[in-house]
């Protein structure tokens, strides 16, 4: 992706957006003039695997100060009667890719206010949805939102962002030295990990694109400049991104199931997507056929994909010590619906739901190196917390209903009970 000077407007017309459509009130309040927010919960999964029966949640500022068993003294939000539990991560979107002005797949590059529009709609909703934290591997135009966010300007989850990925793309990606000299620069940009397309795309064969040395020294690199290493890689690819020393491999679609072994003993997470982007591309195809990439002969591809996904996600499932992240891969017209992922891991592909929670909690926060500061609930740890109206643990499509959204102690939603459908999808 080419790495364009944004305009200065750029993002600037978010705030001006977000006045014009919301309520004052659906920016978030702040925790109230007492010292202390409090919360009553009678289900909490602290997601790190542990369940929690009838405590309180005290909150200072951004941070819970105390856990404790319940008493009689008044509390701030009344959660008894959900699940409760730490925020969710995602440890791979596309928070900048769009629908444009004409409805069609318009991908990361927008500069124009509309687009600017429509990307902070992504990040509205996809904190609505219960995600608190993001990972958005590969645009420019991450930066400024990610930033804003941040700075408090904007309602979103929190970002981290690869900038501009590594393309593969064989010899002409460049020498093992100017693969460094590229993780460098994406480091001065403001990155907070480095995203490798070490495959094409899966709808191509997903053969790989890169050398053993390209790759090598582009995990390398990003190790001594202290930064994560997020490796798109299929078939052949994921042994070779392993043992280079990456940190993560994304998809690994055809991947063996010695390669999944290797990646469990060397300790590297490992994020394949069961359903929603695929999905999400047959919901929208019309969107998207006839933009860069996108051709029947692509669909058709991806129809075939589909049960190979739902594969590896069991295969990796099934393997001891492997790192299994939540990511959705989510892209223009998946923002908000990050959460179907969890169902087609449970249902399509045998995942115990409670590994499925934990995938995006504490797993994802270790997987981002944040495991300190998100991805559990605990004193000192920041205040991310959501509840569902339903129990996830006994019925996967509660996520679906996630009435209430705390990010870093503001809280951003607070419904009663039965005020989102059985469904709470965003609709086409």
């Amino acid at each position: 992706m080419r790495n364009k000077k944004l305009p200065k407007c750029f993002f600037a017309v978010f705030f001006v957006f977000f006045l014009s459509i919301l309520p004052a009130s659906s920016f978030g309040q702040a925790p109230g003039s007492s010292p202390r927010t409090v919360i009553a919960a009678s289900t909490v999964l602290d997601g790190k695997g542990g369940t929690l029966h009838d405590v309180r949640i005290a909150i200072d500022g951004s941070k819970i100060a105390a856990i404790s068993a319940a008493d009689p003294g008044p509390v701030d939000y009344d959660l008894r009667g959900l699940t409760v539990l730490p925020g969710w991560i995602d440890a791979h979107v596309h928070i900048t890719w769009i629908f444009g002005k004409a409805g069609k797949n318009a991908g990361t590059d927008g500069t124009s206010p509309d687009d600017a529009y429509r990307a902070a709609s992504n990040a509205w909703l996809t904190l609505m949805a219960g995600f608190t934290t993001v990972q958005s591997v590969g645009a420019p135009n991450d930066v400024p939102l990610r930033d804003a966010i941040a700075d408090g300007i904007l309602p979103g989850p929190r970002i981290l962002t690869a900038v501009q990925p590594l393309e593969g793309k064989g010899a002409a990606t460049g020498t093992p030295d100017e693969i460094r000299a590229f993780v460098r620069k994406q480091k001065a940009a403001g990155a907070d990990l480095i995203k490798i397309f070490a495959s094409e795309s899966i709808r191509l064969g997903g053969g790989m694109t890169l050398s053993r040395e390209q790759l090598n020294a582009a995990c390398d690199e990003a190790k001594k400049q202290g930064l994560r290493t997020l490796v798109h890689a299929y078939k052949e690819a994921v042994r070779a991104a392993t043992l280079a020393g990456c940190t993560e491999v994304e998809h690994g679609t055809l991947a063996s199931d010695d390669d999944l072994k290797l990646m469990a003993e060397k300790g590297v997470y490992f994020d394949p997507q069961c359903g929603l982007v695929l999905e999400n591309y047959m919901l929208y195809k019309n969107r998207y056929l006839g933009t860069s990439g996108y051709t029947e002969a692509g669909f058709a591809a991806m129809q075939n994909i589909i049960p190979m996904d739902h594969e590896i996600v069991q295969h990796a499932a099934g393997t001891p010590g492997l790192k299994m992240v939540f990511g959705t891969d989510a892209v223009a017209g998946a923002h908000g619906r990050n959460a179907e992922e969890f169902i087609d891991r449970v249902r399509d592909c045998g995942v115990d739901p409670m590994s499925a929670m934990v995938s995006s909690n504490s797993l994802a926060a270790e997987a981002m190196r944040m495991d300190d500061q998100i991805g559990s609930l605990a004193p000192g740890m920041r205040a991310d917390i959501i509840a569902l109206d339903g129990d996830p643990l006994k019925d996967i499509t509660a996520v679906r209903r996630v009435v209430f959204v705390m990010k870093g102690g503001v809280v951003y939603k607070s419904l009663s009970h039965g005020a989102i459908p059985a469904y709470g999808g965003v609709q086409p």
